[in-house]
């Protein structure tokens, strides 16, 4: 219910940015959207490479989730599952999510799309809309700067969705045209990813995967980002990845 209420507030904070950008229009709308679709692009990428490499919490089962060797529609997974997942907050169960798709990608393709983008909007697009909404009360802000806005809490809205999209062969009219335009990258631009886990995070259009790419060349080299984050640790022992 919470999710479905922010999701209508958002709908209806987006359509007051959108009144705000129509009264400001002016050429700079076409080179502000860009931007911050590139901009949403660069935030999916940087999120998963966090989410990526980010340790889960030992101890509370997730290594025998994530390894579990049984179907994940039996009785006892479900159980070990819904045990598992009460320990969790909702950001460490974020992070799971995204250790456990890589074995399993069309696992997320099968989900539905208020799950896919629930928590980017309940925690960070719907506040910063209505954040977007009062800026544009108080303050006469150029056409361009709201374009980039906009565009940007779009992409970012509908991120893990796009995400999601590219490990399902059944995606929308919409998805399928942005893709033949650039505006969204393929799932074979995506297989890039999946075939190292170390390059080309970003999942809207793969625009801002050349610099992620050097970012997380250097975090690497720095120790920052381990490859032992990849995966839940095994309870009394270490994984080599």
């Amino acid at each position: 219910m919470t999710i479905r209420l922010a999701l209508i507030l958002l709908a209806l904070s987006a359509v007051v940015n959108l009144g705000f950008l129509v009264a400001a229009a002016d050429w700079w709308i076409v080179p502000g959207a860009l931007l911050g679709w590139y901009l949403a692009d660069l935030m999916s990428g940087a999120v998963h490479m966090y989410m990526d490499y980010k340790p889960c919490r030992t101890g509370i089962g997730l290594d025998t989730l994530y390894f579990y060797e049984g179907s994940r529609e039996s009785a006892e997974y479900i159980a070990i599952r819904d045990a598992t997942f009460a320990k969790l907050g909702p950001f460490e169960r974020l992070v799971f999510d995204f250790k456990n798709h890589h074995p399993r990608p069309d696992a997320l393709g099968r989900r539905d799309i208020v799950r896919l983008i629930g928590s980017s909007v309940l925690f960070g697009t719907l506040p910063v809309s209505l954040l977007l909404n009062l800026a544009c009360l108080l303050l006469p802000l150029p056409a361009g700067l709201i374009a980039t806005a906009v565009t940007f809490l779009v992409g970012t809205t509908f991120a893990q969705y796009f995400h999601g999209s590219l490990h399902r062969a059944d995606v929308p009219w919409i998805v399928r045209a942005l893709r033949r335009v650039g505006l969204l990258m393929t799932p074979a631009d995506h297989a890039h990813h999946h075939a190292t886990l170390r390059q080309d995070f970003s999942t809207n259009n793969g625009w801002s995967n050349p610099l992620l790419n050097r970012v997380f060349a250097h975090l690497l080299r720095r120790g920052r980002l381990r490859p032992e984050g990849l995966e839940p640790e095994r309870s009394g022992q270490g994984l080599s990845v």
